[in-house]
């Protein structure tokens, strides 16, 4: 049977198979790194986030009530009621 198709054919058709046989593996590779990229890039937004988080608790923890009600920005008639519940949120375990 292969004594009917053409030379031109049959070189053809072997760099086609041998291109596919050689990129399938490149794309799988391709992939593999693509989702380890991403996945780095999101294990490095988490790690960022929670040092800034950890910086925002230092902040927070280290106001006393009124500082801590003040820097929420409400009004006056509301301050006394804050600073009560900051100070019963902070005497629980």
């Amino acid at each position: 049977m292969l004594k009917l198709l053409p030379e031109w054919l049959k070189i053809g058709t072997g760099v086609a198979l041998g291109a596919a046989l050689a990129v399938y593996p490149a794309i799988l590779v391709g992939r593999s790194e693509g989702r380890q990229q991403a996945a780095t890039v999101a294990l490095e937004a988490a790690v960022k986030r929670f040092a800034e988080k950890g910086k925002i608790n230092g902040q927070v923890s280290s106001l006393d009530a009124a500082a801590l009600c003040n820097d929420f920005g409400l009004p006056d008639s509301d301050k006394a009621d804050c600073m009560r519940r900051v100070r019963e949120a902070s005497a629980k375990p």
